[in-house]
């Protein structure tokens, strides 16, 4: 075979080689195309540890558990109705801050936050927090407990003992400061009697006064009477007339009783009692002498009405959602003059709450005030009730 021929078959057999090769390259990276799939990302295990359900379901507070894409996995009905919770949102931006620091670190952490109020007439509800991780896959818990109705009663108490300091203070200072008085003024017997007697009037502002914190103290945990019996209207009013008339007549005022009578209510009839006589102390004090208050009952569906009118000064349409509160006066000087202790209207509130009942007022400026006392009737119905007393020209 000539030497060129040969060559020619060497070079055919090359390409020929180099065509499989090339050929057989494309092949396999078709193949490796249909078969290789890009790595997935781990799939979010958006379902809750075992129990962590039936715990959340129980819990009084506000409880959220977040995935670890903030997003709301299980949110509890308080957290939604408090509206830290909308859709899969947590709608607290402090709490969403807390939740991804806890998932970056996995440390509890606690805080206090506010947001706007959800209730007519609140400002802001406060919330003591607490966030700490869930589980092993970026889950994060929150439990948010409101603690708005907690501040207040201890606001409330603060302001109360604060009062009752101030109250107490001023007698017993001017007690200490007159037996001074009426030690170095012992050889005159005018001035001694004088300062003996402005002891007496202290002395009794203070009894009233540890005497209505007494009341107070009693009934203002809200609860209801704890053996209710039927209390028959008139003899509640008369009585309460009875413990007022001496002050009354001192300013010669005239108490008049009036309305229906025979109607009875449920209740406590010393505290009727007593929730009445603060009412009628309150007219005569701030009534011009020579006039009258009337107490008179009337039979209002399933209740009784008891109210209280008088022709005194009346009162500020500005200050009359506030003469319910402890300590509260419209008119400081007058009332500390009168014997006042600033606790009579808030005791009648406190009355008609434990008797499931409410007090109102009506009022103006110079036209004198009417509060009404208004009381679950006896049986349910207010229907007057015959008497059983003998009539007196019956028994001649």
């Amino acid at each position: 075979m000539p030497p060129r021929l040969l060559n020619v078959n060497e070079l055919l057999a090359s390409l020929a080689a180099m065509g499989g090769f090339v050929l057989g390259s494309f092949v396999m990276l078709a193949i490796r195309r249909q078969t290789y799939k890009p790595p997935e990302p781990d799939p979010v295990d958006d379902t809750l540890p075992p129990g962590v359900a039936s715990v959340l379901a129980v819990l009084p507070s506000s409880a959220v558990v977040l995935d670890r894409e903030d997003r709301v996995l299980r949110a509890s009905s308080a957290a939604r109705a408090f509206g830290l919770v909308r859709g899969e949102s947590l709608m607290a931006a402090e709490l969403l801050a807390l939740a991804r620091k806890v998932r970056r670190d996995g440390e509890i952490r606690e805080s206090e936050i506010e947001t706007a109020g959800r209730k007519f007439g609140q400002e802001s509800t406060s919330f003591a927090v607490r966030v700490a991780p869930l589980g092993s896959h970026g889950q994060v818990l929150v439990l948010a407990e409101d603690q708005t109705e907690r501040q207040r009663v201890e606001a409330v108490r603060r302001d109360f003992v604060a009062n009752v300091s101030h109250e107490l203070k001023t007698p017993v200072g001017a007690l200490s400061l007159l037996a001074e008085t009426i030690e170095d003024a012992a050889d005159d017997p005018e001035a001694v009697k004088r300062f003996s007697g402005r002891m007496q009037h202290e002395a009794a502002r203070l009894t009233y006064l540890v005497q209505d914190l007494i009341t107070l103290s009693r009934i203002q945990g809200g609860e209801p009477i704890p053996a209710p019996e039927q209390v028959p209207v008139d003899e509640t009013v008369h009585e309460a007339i009875d413990r007022c008339n001496t002050k009354a007549a001192a300013k010669d005022i005239t108490l008049v009783a009036g309305g229906t009578e025979g109607l009875k209510v449920w209740g406590d009839e010393e505290l009727l009692v007593t929730a009445l006589r603060n009412l009628i102390d309150n007219a005569v004090a701030y009534s011009p002498e020579h006039t009258r208050v009337v107490i008179s009952a009337r039979p209002a569906g399933n209740a009784v009405e008891v109210s209280v009118s008088d022709q005194g000064i009346g009162i500020p349409e500005s200050a009359q959602e506030r003469i319910f509160e402890r300590f509260f006066r419209v008119d400081a000087a007058r009332s500390r003059a009168t014997g006042g202790t600033g606790l009579g209207l808030a005791i009648v509130k406190h009355v008609a709450g434990a008797h499931g009942g409410e007090v109102t007022v009506w009022s103006k400026e110079g036209s004198g005030s009417t509060f009404t006392l208004r009381l679950p009737a006896f049986g349910g119905q207010a229907v007057p009730v015959p008497s059983t007393t003998i009539p007196q020209e019956a028994a001649k």
